[in-house]
């Protein structure tokens, strides 16, 4: 039996647990992490990685699962879970991001990691709870790495810094960060927010840093008590000899050509690779390629940290803050609803936005219940954009990802529902890729919605905010601005960064090293802002605001609100009056159970038709409200008129006309258009009509009155004989 081992502390409003020994020991690490009523396991395994993989083999795998909700799958067919949902693989990415700089560099395992949601309480999210899980796993384990890390949400609620807000708060939330932090510094930052200023940014990740202390004292605990001895390894070496022979070659050879343009794509570090391995490897073998990738990877990270850091020149020519050069262009496409490319130096993305019908919004089933998105975003990065053939499958991590990021970037200024309601899909397709392709989405996105005519708040803009540190002395360093490929891979930060003029609404971090101070952040933030402004001068000057009238190809969309209790009388028995509106107009119509219509048609008129009819269904006509409707049924004693549409009202005989009529057919026919009034809305909710108009009733009214005082008159001038023959009697 293996001895448990279990500590906690109070952070945020709850109480964190870390418990080990009972669960899952066969892996190398295994935690099970508790907070509120939200119970994570994280298992890490590593075993020998064939010698053939070229990379280092870490995959991170963050399990869903539909009964730690207590929910099974609204499927009639499936209800075990199947692939990750997208939440979850933003999970993975965002733990992968943080724990991957903290293994060595020259490791050779291949370590799998395994987070299981058991159970959430609706309230405190597991994301958060799952990194910290991954990094005591990890800690504890005999797995060489360099933790641990702590895992904090921090979110701006009314202007206070919230640790681990609930569910409820963090619906209030103006700024919510996750951070990954060691004791001094960030390793990993996941932020959103509605327009926030950069100081407030700021003070969220000093937070996440200092009270993320108290976790990594709690890993440090457990570790004491729990932990494994760290397994040595021997890394791979190349002989002395051929390595320096490498390394002569790739600086004479390779990187005499690494200046310009053509080293900044992704295509670059393939090709080069064919060109080193063809020598190197060829039929002697006198290296391999894993060696090889490495050896020219430390070439070109050292060959770049000189030139910036020391010639303050990027391989491109730029200055540190400078940004490629700018190309906007919109309505590119004649029949998609909104369109737009953005370019940054040989970065190029066509975003389309397309509108829907609110009933077109996305159903996402989670452990948590569901919910409906009503936008969108999705990213597409296709081989060509690279300059490789390969073969296409579903969108993979890197695009979910960063489809994703783009989408919290945008999703701030997109207008409310009541303001516009559509659906609203953005579509970014990766042209070429050079470097910030998920920021040029940003850009292009906001581009295509103001073409498409989506009255948005603010354009939104993105960048990418690098970072170059010299190997030996970490205080020297340079952040530069729009990192390109290069810049990327063999930098030590990627910082992106989107917002409008007002603020920042999305931020991604994740770094090589195994943190980076705040003040360097900081400096990122400031250095973000001033591009972001520049872009978005470019943006407004390829149009200056959304455009006033939506596509023509686009759907015209009619909201209604109806009371709850009419929702049946506007479906009608057995569906009947809704899909005779449907049947005659053309239009789609949905109804939720908050009473909301919603109906749309490409054909406005057809739109305009079905919400009149609806409306006309749930009106309740007034005393005196006028009308003009056709006669749908003729009855012994009156006709019925229809006065809006499905509503009708009775004309009684004796409302027909100001003479006395002897049959109704005398007066109307079916099918035939009368102007009637509401008389009056009886006990039972009938509604009784007349067409006798006002001026008529009128009238008549005072011709009965003028022919009863005549009447009274003549009675008067005949005395009581007058009288008495009126009584049928005589006087006495």
């Amino acid at each position: 039996m293996q001895k448990v081992v279990k500590k906690e502390i109070a952070l945020g409003n709850n109480k964190l647990t870390l418990e080990t020994g009972e669960l899952a020991y066969q892996a190398n690490g295994s935690v099970l992490a508790t907070y509120g009523e939200t119970v994570v396991l994280a298992t890490v395994v590593a075993q020998d990685a064939p010698q053939s993989v070229d990379y280092f083999p870490l995959s991170v795998e963050y399990e869903e699962k539909l009964y730690a909700g207590g929910k099974i799958s609204t499927s009639r067919f499936i209800k075990r879970e199947t692939r990750p949902t997208e939440q979850a693989v933003l999970t993975s990415r965002l733990i992968d991001r943080s724990i991957r700089p903290l293994f060595p560099k020259d490791y050779q395992a291949e370590i799998q990691v395994i987070v299981t949601v058991l159970s959430v309480d609706g309230q405190n999210a597991p994301d958060v709870i799952a990194l910290i899980a991954t990094s005591a796993a990890l800690s504890i384990s005999d797995i060489p790495w360099n933790g641990p890390l702590s895992g904090l949400r921090v979110a701006m609620v009314k202007d206070a810094m919230i640790v681990n807000p609930t569910q409820s708060e963090r619906e209030l939330a103006k700024l919510q960060t996750i951070v990954a932090s060691n004791r001094k510094d960030v390793a990993m930052i996941e932020a959103e927010g509605d327009e926030v200023e950069e100081k407030h940014i700021a003070q969220a990740m000093d937070m996440a840093v200092k009270e993320g202390n108290k976790v990594i004292d709690l890993i440090e605990e457990l570790t004491k008590t729990a932990g494994k001895q760290k397994t040595k390894y021997e890394p791979q070496k190349a002989d002395a000899a051929v390595e320096k022979e490498v390394k002569e070659f790739i600086k004479a050879e390779i990187m005499k050509d690494f200046q310009g343009s053509a080293s900044q794509d992704e295509g670059w570090f393939g090709d080069t690779m064919k060109v080193l391995e063809e020598k190197f490897i060829g039929e002697e073998g006198k290296i391999s390629g894993k060696i090889l990738a490495t050896i020219l990877e430390d070439e070109v990270a050292e060959f770049l940290r000189h030139e910036i850091l020391v010639n303050k020149k990027r391989p491109d020519g730029r200055k540190p803050d400078d940004i490629r050069e700018l190309t906007t262009k919109i309505g590119l496409l004649p029949r998609t609803h909104g369109s737009a490319i953005f370019q940054r130096g040989d970065t190029q993305v066509l975003s389309i936005a397309t509108l829907g019908s609110p009933a077109l919004g996305q159903l996402i089933e989670g452990m948590e219940g569901e919910e409906t998105r009503r936008y969108m975003h999705h990213y597409n990065f296709p081989p060509f954009s690279v300059g490789e053939a390969r073969r296409r499958g579903a969108p993979g991590r890197r695009e979910i990802g960063h489809g994703a990021l783009a989408e919290k970037a945008v999703r701030p200024v997109i207008p409310a529902n009541d303001v516009f309601p559509y659906t609203i899909r953005i579509v970014s397709e990766v042209l070429s890729s050079a470097g910030s392709t998920s920021q040029a989405s940003v850009c292009g996105s906001t581009l295509a919605l103001m073409d498409a005519g989506v009255p948005i708040k603010e354009p939104v803009a993105g960048i990418s905010i690098g970072l170059i540190t010299d190997n030996k002395d970490k205080s020297k360093y340079v952040t530069i601005v729009d990192i390109a490929y290069q810049e990327d891979a063999q930098g030590d930060m990627d910082f992106k960064v989107a917002g409008t003029k007002n603020g920042v609404t999305a931020i991604q971090m994740d770094t090589k090293l195994e943190g980076v101070p705040v003040k360097i952040l900081e400096e990122a933030l400031e250095k973000a802002k001033v591009a972001r402004f520049k872009i978005l001068e470019k943006i407004l000057e390829t149009i200056p605001q959304s455009r006033k009238e939506i596509s023509k190809h686009a759907p015209k969309v009619i909201l209604i609100k109806i009371d709850p209790t009419k929702i049946g009388e506007v479906i009608g028995s057995g569906g009947r009056t809704i899909n005779k509106i449907i049947a005659e107009t053309g239009a789609s119509i949905d109804i939720n159970d908050e009473g909301t219509v919603m109906i749309s048609s490409r054909d406005p008129e057809a739109c305009q038709k079905a919400a009149q009819w609806v409306e006309g269904i749930v009106k309740l006509p007034e005393p005196g409200e006028e009308y003009e409707g056709p006669v749908k049924r003729i009855l012994p004693f009156g006709a019925m008129v229809e006065i809006l549409p499905g509503k009708e009202g009775l004309v009684h005989i004796s409302k027909m006309a100001t003479h006395r009529v002897e049959k109704v057919e005398d007066v109307v026919k079916i099918g035939q258009i009368v102007k009637v009034y509401v008389a009056e809305i009886d006990d039972q909710g009938r509604v009784n009509l007349s067409m006798i108009t006002k001026e008529e009733a009128q009238n008549r009214q005072g011709e009965s009155s003028e022919n009863r005082d005549r009447f009274s008159s003549r009675d008067q001038g005949q005395g009581d004989r007058g009288r008495d023959r009126r009584r049928g009697g005589k006087r006495f």
